[in-house]
This record gives structure tokens, sequence and C-alpha cells, in this order.
């Protein structure tokens, strides 16, 4: 790890910070029956915060610091044993679960191309004029990102995109496509911010947020998140495709040119393999037993009751046993999850997850939570939606300079007990849709950085175009999640 200024400067302000908050004379230390234990998660919160923010170090790790500092401050109470499992606890959530076993899954479907045979195979249906291509690309990347991280999506989508791109410049004499080369790119890395908000496994802030809430005593099965995030991305890619399309159509190509270039990336892949085939099945009952989920639950419940079973118990149990049957099976000699797809997951994103529910747990629990739900009692005095879109454009804008997973710690932690429980719910599920909505700079998120390495993009370019989807965005989730999270939840 390179320590930069910028990252040595968030280091010793962050400890700064922790030791400032937990040593100074301030109301934290002495606030009511809780004493000093607001004061010091107040410190490993700032202390987090500040080192997600500026990556001090790598985010995964800063995420451990609960596991240490928790127990070490006694921010649960003065009793080791149960400090220390309060500490623990959190990083085997069930949605951690959850999103391992999504993300195996996911990983299958990589090790087969299966998702870039789903991915063509909708950009075929779609399309292949210069719109419609646009349009099939957006569609098909955004498609792969509710099941697949954005990251992956979008890695695998600029290899796809820079080859019908190639093929198209070929077959125009070796010209470059400037302009829709520029859409194309820019619409790979925003569908695959978009696509991820629409399941609970789309990105790791959707598992994140879900858990949160979990912890607050609110669960919200799969299909009710996607009854809320799905429509939010069928109602905001258009409008990505309507404001990059005037972009592209600069240097669009002549309406026959794409259908070869699909057809020739299809053609590559060849026939379907037994294993694309069980990987798919074993994709589609876990989707549908995802989305029957609460069912399941509810017949749980009603037959095991030496055992507390949730949504997220029975989803993460699913998405588990899907693992399993992955890693189990072998056809043709070949492992269907093997080695290499098992060693390729990102792990650490769960350390991550696992963080921000330590946090949220260390701040509810202390009686941080408490104090500062007293010192931002000012916002109460906004109108209701205004709240709703004050949350949104507020969390647009830090997720353009932290990462999704830190944006929607902080703001969290700040609003939940901040706004009156009436309309709590609908504030925290906008600020979890407008955490994916960053499309202005290559730092904001993954796919932004992953499309501007494509040598198609540059930044003041893709802040013109992103400036006005953050906007749209922002406007859209709040709209939306004013309508439907109160029907919904």
């Amino acid at each position: 790890m390179r320590l930069t200024p910028w990252k040595l400067t968030g280091l010793v302000s962050g400890l700064a910070a922790f030791a400032l908050l937990a040593v100074l004379d301030t109301p934290l230390q002495h606030y009511g029956a809780w004493g000093a234990r607001p004061s010091y998660a107040a410190a490993v919160t700032a202390l987090m915060a500040i080192w997600w923010l500026t990556e001090a170090l790598p985010i995964h790790l800063t995420a451990c610091v609960p596991l240490i500092l928790f127990p070490v401050t006694g921010v649960f109470g003065p009793a080791l044993r149960t400090t220390v499992v309060e500490s623990v606890k959190p990083y085997v959530d069930p949605y951690i679960f959850l999103f391992a076993g999504g993300m195996c899954i996911a990983a299958a479907m990589q090790r087969w191309d299966l998702h870039r045979r789903i991915a063509l195979g909708i950009m075929r249906l779609i399309g292949t004029d210069p719109r419609r291509l646009l349009l099939g690309i957006l569609t098909a990347t955004a498609c792969l990102s509710l099941w697949i991280s954005n990251s992956a999506t979008a890695t695998m989508m600029v290899s796809i995109g820079i080859a019908v791109i190639a093929q198209l410049e070929r077959q125009l004499g070796g010209k470059r496509l400037v302009h829709y080369g520029l859409a194309i790119m820019l619409g790979i890395a925003y569908a695959a911010n978009v696509g991820g908000i629409g399941t609970k496994i789309g990105t790791a802030t959707n598992a994140q947020f879900s858990g949160l809430m979990a912890q607050m005593g609110i669960e919200i099965p799969f299909l009710t998140f996607m009854v809320i995030g799905l429509p939010f991305v069928i109602m905001f890619l258009p409008v990505v495709w309507f404001v990059l399309w005037q972009i592209g159509k600069g240097d669009a190509p002549r309406a026959d040119m794409g259908r070869t270039a699909i057809v020739e990336e299809m053609a590559k892949l060849g026939p379907m393999k037994p294993t694309e085939r069980v990987v798919l099945g074993v994709f589609i009952v876990t989707a549908v037993l995802w989305i029957l989920g609460k069912p399941i639950t509810d017949f749980l419940q009603a037959r095991v009751t030496a055992f507390n079973v949730t949504t997220a118990h029975v989803e993460g149990g699913i998405a588990m046993l899907a693992a399993l049957v992955l890693l189990a099976s072998r056809l043709d000699g070949h492992q269907v999850l093997d080695a290499r797809a098992f060693r390729a997951v990102p792990w650490t994103t769960l350390l991550l997850l696992g963080g921000s529910f330590a946090m949220a747990n260390g701040i509810q629990k202390s009686g941080l939570s408490e104090w500062m739900g007293t010192q931002l009692v000012g916002v109460r005095t906004l109108g209701p939606f205004w709240q709703v879109l004050l949350t949104s454009v507020a969390t647009v804008t830090l997720s353009a300079i932290a990462s999704n997973v830190a944006t929607i710690s902080v703001m969290f932690n700040l609003l939940k007990d901040a706004i009156p429980p009436p309309y709590l719910t609908t504030v925290l599920f906008t600020s979890a849709i407008a955490a994916s909505c960053d499309f202005a700079l290559p730092v904001g998120t993954p796919p932004n950085a992953i499309v501007f390495g494509s040598g198609y993009v540059s930044i003041p370019r893709m802040a013109r175009t992103g400036v006005l989807l953050d906007l749209l965005a922002a406007v859209l989730a709040a709209c939306w999640c004013w309508v439907i999270v109160r029907l919904v939840l």
C-alpha cells in the first residue's frame, strides 16, 4: 500500500479525532446512565469515517477496527465477554452470508462466461442499430448488475463494449468513434451503478442497508426490496439512455454495422456448455426462492419455535445452499465452481459489511445514537418531503468523494435518530438508493474508474454528463421513495 500525502493526512486525522473524542471532557463523557461510553463510540466512529472517506488504509482493514477498539474501550459496557460478543456478532450477520452466496453464484457465471452470453443475448434481442445498440448495452449491463457486483459487471461489459466499438471502427476504415465510443463506455459505468439498485444483492450497499434496517427491527424481504428498487432502475435507465444518445449520435455508425459486431462476439462463445446450464439452473432456482423468501419465512416461523427465524436467515441460507451446490457439482471432469473462481470472489467485501454493521451496533448500544438524535433535532423542523430530498442530494454528493459503503454508513447513523418515525424508513431507503447514484467522477464508484481506463472517457466529459445525471437521480430517488416506500413498508 502506497501512503500518499492525502492518505497520511487521513491516517493522522483519524487518530487525532479518536484521541480527542475519547479523552476530552465533553458532554459525551457524562451522558446520563451511559457514562463515557458514547464518547468512545464517537471516537471509533470518527476514526472509521475519516479513514473510510480518505481511504487512509484499505477500507476492508478499517472495517475491522471495531473488533479491536470496541472491547478495549468498553463501548458495550464493563463486561468484557459481552463487549467481545457484541463486537464480533455483526461480522456473522445473516446478510453477510446472503451476499457471500450471491458472490459465489456470480463467480460461477463469470467462470463459464454465462454472464457474457446473457449480455450479448439481451443486446441482440433489443436491436443492433446505433440507438438500440446503446440501449441494449445499458439494459444488459443493468440486468447483470442486479445479480453480479457492479465492478465485475463493468469489467466484463467493458471488454464487450471495446470489442463492439473496435468492430464498428474496422467497418468504418479505422475511423475512431469518439462520441459513440464515449456514450457506450459511460453507459456501461452508469448502468452498472444503476442496475445494482434493483435487488438486495445487486451491490454491497443494498445488503448493508438491509442489515442495518434489520438491526432496527425492520425486516425487508427480497421481493419487497425489488418492488422498490427495480422500478427505479426501470425508470432511470431511459433517462441515462436519452442523455447519452445526445452524445453518441454525433458520430454513430450506420444501422447495419452493429449486427455484425454482435454476431461476431456471439460466435466466439460457441454453443452453450453443460456447466453453463447448471449455473443458469441454480441461479434461476435461487432467485425464485429469494423472491419467495417471505412465505418461506412465515412457514418456518409457524413450525420452528426454538429459533427466531427471519427473512435474512432464510435468504442467507438459500444463498449458501446455492453456493454449496455449485461447489459440489462436477460435469465433464470440471468442478462448476472451482478453486480459481472461488478465489476470485471479493471476500474483503464481507468485512466491509461486517464493519458497517459493527459501527451501527456500537452507536446504537453505547447511547451515542440517542445523543445524536437530540443534536440533529433541527432536521425535524423541515417538511417530510424536504427531509427526503435533502437526504438524497446529500447522499449523492457524499458518494462522489467516498465509497458507497462509507457513504451509507455515515448517512444511516446520522439520520436514524434525527428523523421522525413515520418518515424514517422513507428517508433511509432514499439514502440507500442515492448512494449508488454517482456518475460524475472516476473516483466515485469502481465502474466509473473501470471505464475511465478504456481511453474513450475524459474527466471533463464524465463530469459534465455525470453532474446532470446526479441531480436527476437525486430528485427521482426522493420522489419515488416518497411515493412507494410508505405503501410497501
